[in-house]
């Protein structure tokens, strides 16, 4: 009784196992992000799975709807997708190609395998849709981040210089020119210190809108970094110069930009400008010339265009060498000190001495205060070195008043950087009584350009070295802009006549009028005058007969170490 049971349900079983076999067929499927085309070549059947309604408003059902599939691609792709559809009348058993769709931005990877039997007949053929559209974005992201600049959608640092090296090989090869343009905003930090980041970043996009108007096929145009650009022309002629290119951008940012939150913003630029292939042979190097340059340009007033030549690149290089060497020495402190003689114009007697910083690097070459002084003061190595000097030349002057109990002033430069440093007045305080030197017997020697940062901060703290004592004196008095209007509200002492007016102040008449000019006012005010770079007799006959105070220079004593000014000491 049993058997025949279970015979009778062995069909059914065998039944039950084939639709589940095709119910879980379908479920792989449906549950896919796939669409599926399967084509039988032996019955001519069509059958579409998975999400084939997602991708498509159609069913493929017989040989006629194929081309239902070329149409829904875009024109540059019909042809390539109809390779894909039909691998088997080329031999193949594989192919596959990625589309773009027609009535949007959707991208779909087709990919066909054809099943042969052991005659290599196809007998089934099998279509795979995949949607590559979120991966096709990601690349397109990736190749922007790789090609252009995000802020300003310029071209970035590396895909233009890859530009560049291509321009040079094309000019060499046919002997033509290239322009590189590094464009600079003036004073850019001020935007960003006074307005805030997010307001600088809104100017570079919008000058960078303006650079982009430039760009040809010809003119290529990146975003190097923070507020600089640069471009490049290949083959300039025409509208497409360096010259004309650069007036257009200055009639362009006479007009103010308008931002977003209301500011309205006028700029100025700087340019400088390198040749291929007199500048340089190469992109990298290209660049670096037209920014050397566009430093000099800024180094010479700013607003202003300047081109690359030899003995520009000597100096930058020569500047770079003495920074690399100046870092070490600030290290070691391997400066000395030199001593200057001043004199009273009337009886020649002593009145002290200027302290000057000397410096001989490690190959014995005496390096000029003229040279290293700047760099010293930009890269802010001019603080440690100012220190340097102030504890020296007071640990020395200790040294000889001890001895020679003379009254004597110690003359210091102080650069307008250590000056604005707000505990200066403190450290110079702390030298003074750790050497035990008296304050009126110092005499600082202050710029114009430190009156530039601001007068009001800078008046006050002149005050309060002068309620401790401490002497200040106006050095190279006469060749700023605005000393005049300064002088009756700078608690000052001393003033001291630039050597420029010295050197001609016997041969041109308009300088004697200056200098002497200076003097009756200096006397008239209660200042002391001073003249630097005396060296003939006849120039300290001159300051003599005019009334100068004092005379510093050659003629009576050339700057001397410490051993050597003892001995002037001693007879003094």
């Amino acid at each position: 009784m049993m058997a025949p049971e279970r015979e009778r349900d062995l069909p059914e079983k065998a039944g039950d196992l084939t639709d589940q076999g095709e119910r879980m067929y379908r479920l792989i499927c449906d549950t896919s992000e796939n669409a599926f085309l399967y084509y039988s070549f032996q019955s001519r059947t069509y059958v579409t799975l998975g999400r084939w309604r997602r991708f498509f408003p159609f069913d493929i059902c017989r040989e006629e709807d194929w081309v239902k599939l070329e149409m829904t691609v875009d024109e540059p792709y019909v042809e390539p997708l109809r390779h894909v559809l039909f691998p088997e009348r080329e031999g193949k058993k594989n192919a596959r190609v990625e589309c773009m769709l027609r009535s949007k931005k959707i991208w779909l990877e087709f990919s066909a395998t054809v099943f042969c039997d052991e005659k290599g007949e196809p007998v089934d053929k099998v279509i795979r849709v995949t949607d590559r559209t979120r991966y096709r974005q990601q690349d397109e992201e990736l190749t922007y981040m790789a090609f252009y600049d995000s802020l300003t959608g310029l071209y970035n640092r590396n895909y233009f210089v890859r530009l560049l090296g291509e321009f040079v090989r094309n000019a060499k090869e046919h002997q033509e020119r290239i322009s590189v343009l590094v464009v600079d905003i003036d004073d850019f930090h001020k935007v960003n210190d006074g307005l805030g980041i997010i307001v600088g970043d809104e100017l570079v996009q919008q000058f960078g809108a303006v650079l982009k108007e430039f760009a040809s096929e010809k003119v290529i145009v990146c975003h190097l970094n923070s507020d600089v650009y640069c471009m490049a022309i290949y083959e300039p002629y025409g509208e497409e110069t360096e010259e004309v290119i650069y007036q257009k951008i200055k009639e362009r940012i006479r007009h103010p930009f308008t931002l977003s939150g209301g500011q309205e913003l006028t700029i100025t630029v700087s340019v400088g400008v390198a040749q291929y292939p007199h500048a340089a042979s190469s992109a990298l190097e290209l660049i670096n010339c037209a920014e050397i340059v566009m430093m000099k340009s800024k180094s010479s007033g700013k607003n202003a265009i300047q081109y690359f030549d030899a003995p520009m690149l000597r100096e930058f290089l020569q500047n770079v060498q003495i920074e690399n060497k100046l870092k070490e020495a600030v290290f070691h402190q391997n400066f000395s000190l030199h001593y200057q003689p001043q004199f009273y114009t009337v009886s020649k007697r002593l009145r002290g001495m200027e302290a000057l910083i000397r410096w001989q690097d490690r190959d014995h070459h005496m390096i000029s205060p003229a040279l290293f002084i700047p760099i010293a003061e930009k890269n802010g190595s001019i603080i440690p070195i100012g220190n340097w000097v102030m504890e020296q030349s007071i640990k020395q002057y200790h040294i000889w008043k001890e001895k020679y109990a003379l009254p004597i002033i110690l003359s210091i430069n102080i650069s307008a950087i250590q000056y604005m440093k707000e505990e200066f007045v403190e450290v110079l305080l702390g030298l003074l009584e750790k050497y035990r030197v008296n304050p009126s017997e110092i005499e600082l020697e202050i710029t114009e350009s430190v009156l530039i940062e601001d007068f009001e901060k800078v008046a006050e703290k002149l005050r309060v070295l002068r309620e401790h004592g401490i002497r200040v004196s106006l050095d190279d008095f006469g060749t700023g802009f605005s000393s005049l209007s300064y002088l009756k509200r700078l608690p000052i002492d001393t003033l001291k006549i630039d050597k420029s007016f010295i050197d001609t102040v016997l041969t041109d008449a308009a300088t004697r009028v200056i200098t002497e000019t200076i003097i009756n006012m200096a006397r008239t005010l209660g200042f002391e005058t001073v003249a630097e770079g005396v060296e003939q007799e006849q120039q300290y006959k001159y300051l003599y007969a005019v009334g100068c105070n004092v005379i510093q220079g050659y003629y009576l004593g050339r700057p001397q170490t410490a051993q050597q000014i003892e001995e002037l000491l001693k007879r003094a």
